[in-house]
């Protein structure tokens, strides 16, 4: 993508990781291996993805359409995962917070193709860390979670690297 990632760009990478690692305290047991191989291969096609997103944006191709067409994709592979497991029937509240998490999905999903798009994708990439930090706070005042310190630290951590990924990614001309 022809973007020069430099040491303190990096550093706050590697920095919000170890922040989400700190607020998700994960743990992999040995009948969990096949699972755990699963959700890092999935990080990894999530990361091709961006890629793909960020050079057809450069390409000039509008959001919605690489949103509509991701999503497509997406429904018919659920539509045929449907069909192999079990199916639950809809119920009118689970239909409105159904409807509900599609609408903000879809626009998540527009503003994150926007951004890698007309942004940095290791600035971008970077404060996507954000999200578990969202997540959490959301636990908290929904569910009334109790995070121990080190999550805390975490989210310290988290917050820390995308200012810093803020603050030392090159500036582009607009």
């Amino acid at each position: 993508l022809k973007e020069r990632p430099h040491l303190p760009l990096i550093s706050a990478i590697l920095l919000g990781f170890a922040g989400a690692v700190l607020l998700l305290r994960p743990t992999l047991h040995q009948d969990q291996l096949g699972a755990g191989l699963m959700g890092l291969a999935s990080g990894f096609f999530a990361g091709v993805a961006y890629l793909n997103v960020k050079q057809l944006g450069q390409m000039g191709e509008p959001e919605w359409r690489v949103v509509f067409y991701f999503t497509l994709l997406c429904t018919a592979g659920g539509g045929v995962w449907m069909l192999l497991h079990a199916f639950h029937p809809l119920t009118l509240p689970g239909f409105m917070v159904l409807v509900g998490m599609g609408a903000t999905a879809t626009l998540a999903q527009l503003a994150m193709t926007r951004a890698y798009r007309e942004g940095e994708t290791l600035v971008v990439g970077s404060l996507a860390y954000s999200t578990v930090v969202f997540a959490s706070l959301w636990g908290i005042l929904l569910w009334d979670e109790i995070l121990p310190p080190v999550s805390w630290l975490g989210i310290a951590a988290v917050a820390a690297s995308g200012i810093l990924a803020s603050r030392t990614a090159p500036r582009t001309p607009a």
